[in-house]
C-alpha cells in the first residue's frame, strides 16, 4: 500500500511563505488526483487544494490566490507553496489521493505549520 510523508512545516510570521513537500512510497504517475488537507485543532480535517494528472488544480476558497499546489511525477513528490500565510492557516497538513468516498493511503503523520508572530 503507497504511504505518503509530509514534510516542509514550521513556525512562520503572518505573510510569511512556506512549501510543504509531499513524498510517496511508489510511483504517482498513474494517480490521477492528489490532494493536500489540513486539521486545525478542534476542527475536522478539510480539502485544501488538489491536482489532476493533467496539471488542472482546485483549492479551497480560503486558500485561493495565496496556495498552489504542484507534483513532480518524475520525484513520487506532490508540493505546496503557501504564501501570504495568515494566523487561520495554522493545522497540521496531510496529503492524500481521494478515491471513491474514501482515500487511497492511511493517513500519515502530516507536517504542522503554525502562522504565528
Amino acid at each position: 500500500q503507497v504511504q505518503f510523508v509530509e514534510s516542509g512545516g514550521g513556525l512562520v510570521q503572518p505573510g510569511g511563505s512556506l512549501r510543504l513537500s509531499c513524498v510517496a512510497s511508489t510511483s504517482i504517475f498513474s494517480i490521477n488526483t492528489m490532494g493536500w488537507y489540513r486539521q486545525a485543532p478542534g476542527k475536522q480535517r478539510e480539502l485544501v487544494a488538489t491536482i489532476i494528472i493533467g496539471g488542472y488544480t482546485n483549492y479551497a476558497n480560503s486558500v485561493k490566490g495565496r496556495f498552489a499546489i504542484s507534483r513532480d511525477n518524475a520525484k513520487n513528490t506532490v508540493y505546496l507553496q503557501m504564501n501570504s500565510l495568515k494566523p487561520e492557516d495554522t493545522a497540521v497538513y496531510y496529503c492524500n489521493a481521494p478515491r471513491g468516498f474514501g482515500y487511497l493511503a492511511s493517513w500519515g503523520q502530516g507536517t504542522q505549520v503554525t502562522v504565528s508572530s
